[in-house]
């Protein structure tokens, strides 16, 4: 069986195009947009948090801050310029983001576990990801899959997804489309036209649809079609090696 992770980093990777602008954060989603540039989209303009920009590092940044992102730019500029010139303008094509919880409608909560007042758990918070759930053209989240991170309604809305569903997100007045994808370690999801809920289009060889739904906290809409993703190739497989992945 393939490696979860390995998985939701090459599937996320595949759904870059060449020549996309794309905001990057660190973890997973760094992996698969650096693992999209090593490939298949040698000409993706990797931005970052910190005010990179055409950043091509050879290994794995630790940070937003990381030094090599600065020495690979094409250019380095404000946090205030990322922001203000490149992402609320709409000038971002997708964005990437990962979060402690999210929802059926893909509802990001980056900020606490239970009440805003009285929390369990206060978490880090949602940085700049807000803005980029907002102004992206759309947002790719990664993240692993479990009852505790897949809930019914977040306990907040750290990012915005598709609220209740529907045209909430439009009647919001966001710029961008939203989560059109959503990558775990057990498969795929994607908002279905119209309802804007998410629903399972793809597993990973191994995977079991029980195992999935067994993972979501609320009743999960499956695909009719479901599809099995394709492995890692052997080439794809190597540049994980190359950039330090696991």
């Amino acid at each position: 069986m393939v490696d979860g992770d390995e998985m939701a980093v090459v599937v996320a990777a595949r759904q870059l195009r060449d020549g996309m602008r794309c905001f990057v954060g660190i973890g997973l989603p760094s992996v698969a947009a650096n693992l999209a540039r090593a490939t298949h989209a040698p000409n993706c303009v990797l931005i970052y948090e910190a005010g990179t920009i055409g950043a091509k590092p050879t290994k794995l940044p630790l940070s937003i801050g990381d030094s090599e992102l600065a020495e690979t730019a094409d250019s380095v500029v404000s946090i205030p310029e990322i922001f203000n010139y490149w992402l609320q303008p709409g000038r971002i094509d997708v964005g990437f983001l990962g979060a402690a919880q999210i929802d059926r409608f893909g509802n990001l909560n980056s900020t606490v576990i239970g009440s805003y007042q009285s929390p369990k758990v206060r978490l880090p918070g949602a940085g700049g990801a807000p803005e980029i759930a907002a102004s992206c053209g759309q947002v790719i989240v990664v993240m692993r899959q479990s009852v505790r991170s897949f809930v019914p309604r977040v306990d907040f809305i750290s990012s915005v997804g598709y609220l209740d569903g529907g045209d909430s997100r439009q009647r919001l007045g966001c710029r961008g489309a939203g989560p059109t994808c959503v990558v775990t370690d057990l498969g795929v999801l994607r908002p279905v036209p119209g309802t804007n809920e998410l629903m399972l289009e793809e597993t990973y060889q191994g995977i079991s649809l029980d195992e999935v739904c067994q993972a979501t906290g609320w009743p999960l809409r499956v695909a009719e079609d479901l599809k099995v993703a394709d492995p890692p190739t052997p080439r794809e497989a190597a540049v994980l090696r190359l950039l330090g992945f696991k």
